[in-house]
């Protein structure tokens, strides 16, 4: 059962944000969303971090809007695998983000105009540090734990580094340390589509009264390709075609092109190009052992939090092995780990679906969290 959503806000930074890359921002909005009760004492408090196209709203519906559902509604909520009457959860949507947050589509205070291609570039560093300052608003001294899945996950390991003071837990889900050769290759596949767009104007879209649609809609059509295994798209798809016979032609023939376009088209309709770019680029600079001589053991050193790491053995883009070597890495600096390699079908998206074991162990890990 899901819940309407009634606490979505803005925390307001309005001091000078120096940023990773060596950019800067002269103040920022981070929005965001809550459910539950923060207590008395503020140690119930569990962030929840978002992938790259996701957002602050985590659970729950808005009264005006009943069929937007939360990005992880299955999981957070009264009596849910993150039980809210336990649990204050808190939904971010990341600095650069396009849903709130300070971002390209924002206007600059110093000009008065959107940042567009002047926006600096972020990067998971960032974001935690921006997330430290939203905590001090709060009052929270530090959370029960922060939880994520691909790049949230990546948020919530680099949280145990810089931050090890402020997490009891950190639950890290179909993610990696950093990002394969082959990852990047894709990330850059769907940053060329968007920028060689003639609607792209260098990122000034904005002031054209334009979006560069086909180079989104391609660029999501790729990426929902990786966030699926072969067999799931076997097992919905198939080589099934729209009509009995075959057109020989470059229209749409095939369900799964139908599917991929309807996908591309669906999230051009919504999200921002320049925040895609940016999301994409921070993936590719993510790499929290590179400041400790590529020793992600000693990156490690300091963490003081434990730890539950899951994947999915169909998850290509993120493969197991990649969490496994998180693992290792938390093994040799004696930290409470806890590892599950999840059966499941549906590749590196099977973090945002409701199967039940995956469910499960998420539920008795939270149960144990003392608050």
């Amino acid at each position: 059962m899901s819940f309407v959503v009634k606490t979505l806000n803005q925390f307001e930074f309005d001091q000078p944000f120096t940023l990773n890359g060596g950019g800067g921002l002269p103040s920022f909005n981070l929005t965001y969303e809550t459910y539950g009760q923060l207590n008395k004492n503020k140690t119930n408090a569990v962030l929840v971090c978002h992938a790259l196209s996701a957002s602050h709203h985590v659970a729950g519906y808005y009264h005006d809007d009943p069929k937007n559902l939360g990005w992880w509604d299955s999981f957070v909520g009264p009596n849910k695998t993150i039980d809210t009457n336990k649990f204050y959860v808190i939904g971010l949507n990341n600095l650069g983000g396009c849903h709130g947050s300070t971002g390209p589509s924002s206007t600059n205070p110093q000009t008065n105009k959107k940042y567009a291609n002047s926006f600096p570039m972020v990067t998971v560093k960032d974001w935690v540090k921006s997330q430290e300052l939203f905590a001090n608003y709060l009052g929270i001294e530090k959370f029960a734990a922060i939880v994520g899945g691909s790049l949230g996950g990546m948020q919530a390991l680099q949280w145990a580094i810089d931050y090890p003071d402020r997490i009891e837990n950190a639950v890290i889900i179909a993610a990696t340390p950093k990002l394969s050769a082959q990852n990047i290759a894709f990330n850059d596949i769907a940053r060329q589509a968007i920028i060689n767009d003639p609607e792209f104007y260098n990122g000034d879209y904005y002031s054209h009264n334009t979006v560069p649609r086909h180079g989104l809609r391609v660029a999501r059509m790729m990426g929902h390709i990786t966030y699926l295994s072969d067999f799931k798209l076997t097992e919905k798809f198939g080589r099934t075609r729209r009509d009995q016979e075959f057109k020989y032609s470059y229209d749409i023939e095939f369900e799964i092109e139908s599917y991929l376009r309807y996908q591309g088209e669906k999230f051009a309709n919504y999200f921002d190009a320049n925040t895609y770019l940016l999301m994409t680029k921070a993936l590719d600079y993510f790499d929290p052992a590179s400041e400790y001589n590529n020793s992600l053991q000693t990156a490690l050193k300091k963490a003081t939090a434990k730890f539950l790491v899951l994947t999915f053995n169909s998850d290509w883009r993120f493969n197991p092995i990649r969490s496994w070597e998180m693992v290792s890495a938390m093994l040799e600096n004696d930290l409470d780990v806890s590892y599950c390699a999840i059966n499941s079908e549906s590749g590196h998206d099977s973090f945002l679906l409701p199967d039940q074991n995956y469910m499960d162990i998420l539920k008795a890990y939270f149960n144990n969290i003392s608050i």
